[in-house]
């Protein structure tokens, strides 16, 4: 019994680590996107919101990401020069 429960603990973080990753906002709208795309699909064709949604959530992840490094190569730079 324990082995069973360990190996489904085991695919539950498995699961949760690749899909969620490092960024759970990135994750929420795609799922957010998928699911309006089925809600919008009866109207017509909404394949492009998941490809949409995708691409600014990425640019939006890649700007959060790079925040951090750009203050502080601006600070690092001020101070080696200063």
């Amino acid at each position: 019994m324990h082995r069973l429960v360990s190996w489904v603990v085991g695919f539950g973080r498995f699961w949760y680590r690749f899909i969620i990753g490092d960024d759970w906002t990135l994750a929420a709208a795609v799922a957010a996107a998928l699911i309006l795309t089925r809600v919008l699909s009866a109207r017509g064709a909404a394949w492009w919101l998941v490809p949409l949604t995708v691409v600014i959530m990425v640019r939006v992840g890649v700007q959060r990401a790079r925040r951090p490094y750009a203050a502080g190569a601006g600070s690092a730079s001020n101070t080696a020069s200063g």
